[in-house]
């Protein structure tokens, strides 16, 4: 089971930090995903990070704004965004996957809204 939390309103400019706590699965076997799916757009791939958190990997539009990190002891995963604009507006999901291809998830958080608005 994932559940993501953290998510709410902010101004252009701000930060938010997203968190996702994961149970009942072995948390260390899995790479770990943060998708966003704004209104009337698909889902779409924001960053992961490895199972070790050696690894990293972001989409191109946040990439330098947003920071994907893992505490295993905790079966926690976050997602720091800064320097927020409205086009970050979007449900923010967590995922759990044993491969790092992007479009092979084995669980999914229900989601958390973000509103980048002033």
């Amino acid at each position: 089971r994932l559940v993501e939390s953290g998510g709410g309103l902010v101004e252009p400019g701000g930060s938010l930090r997203l968190s996702c706590a994961a149970s009942g699965l072995t948390f260390s076997a899995f790479n770990m995903k943060w998708f966003r799916q704004a209104p009337g757009k698909e889902r779409e791939f924001v960053a992961q990070i490895s199972n070790t958190g050696r690894n990293s990997d972001y989409a191109g539009s946040v990439k330098g704004r947003f920071t994907i990190v893992r505490d295993s002891s905790r079966a926690m995963v976050y997602l720091q965004m800064n320097n927020l604009q409205p086009e970050d507006t979007a449900v923010y999901y967590c995922s759990a996957g044993m491969s790092w291809n992007h479009l092979a998830n084995d669980y999914w958080g229900q989601g958390t809204q973000v509103t980048v608005s002033s």
